[in-house]
């Protein structure tokens, strides 16, 4: 197995979760290279959950990439806009994970022009950072990451100070997983969805090696 492969399969779905915080998503677009540190995650886990696109076992061609081997990536559109995941787990168990928030660090004025916003309110949600890398539509879905445009680099990361689990936002009231604290996200930076401004640490953003 690849490295790749290891990170998405050898711990639970959750914990996996937290270990991408802080690791850098590199996206090659028409537009040049945007690349960003993930600060923000939910954990989906399947079956299981009531919460989750494959709760009981639902199986269609929109959620198949779910289905898919780890390190595979899952979108769908919500709004109008689309949702990045990345799956975790073997084949069959349906799990993943979804980017919340993420921090530019490179591309940032192609980000803006995407998006025609500044600030924190660039990437500060899911939907706002597909639009932000000028992920518009399906084509990565059923693609895998470091085999396209889309990358992860699994060698070097930030720290997080502190991780914060919560409630994931925005989910289906359906059953009793809406407020299980499968959000995570790396305290006080300021990319997090919806992240009051007071709670925001604006010099380190979170980071123990800012």
């Amino acid at each position: 197995m690849s490295n790749l492969e290891l990170f998405f399969s050898q711990q639970p779905t959750e914990i996996i979760a937290q270990q991408l915080l802080g690791k850098k998503m590199i996206y090659q677009s028409q537009k040049g290279e945007m690349a960003a540190l993930i600060v923000e995650t939910e954990a989906y886990l399947g079956q299981k959950d009531s919460t989750a696109h494959a709760y009981r076992g639902h199986r269609t061609p929109a959620n198949e990439a779910l289905y898919g081997p780890p390190g595979m990536i899952y979108i769908f559109s919500l709004r109008g806009r689309m949702m990045l995941n990345f799956i975790t787990q073997q084949r069959e168990v349906p799990q993943g994970i979804l980017i919340r928030g993420i921090e530019p660090i490179v591309g940032k004025e192609i980000m803006k022009k995407n998006r025609l916003k500044h600030g924190f309110e660039l990437t500060n949600g899911p939907g706002k950072l597909t639009e932000a890398l000028g992920i518009v539509d399906r084509t990565l879905n059923l693609t895998l990451l470091n085999q396209g445009s889309l990358k992860l680099d699994l060698d070097k990361d930030y720290r997080p100070q502190k991780i914060i689990s919560a409630p994931r936002i925005g989910v289906s009231r359906r059953g009793s997983w809406t407020d299980k604290p499968l959000r995570f996200f790396v305290a006080g930076n300021p990319y997090v969805s919806q992240l009051p401004k007071q709670q925001m640490d604006l010099i380190n953003h979170g980071w123990q090696n800012f």
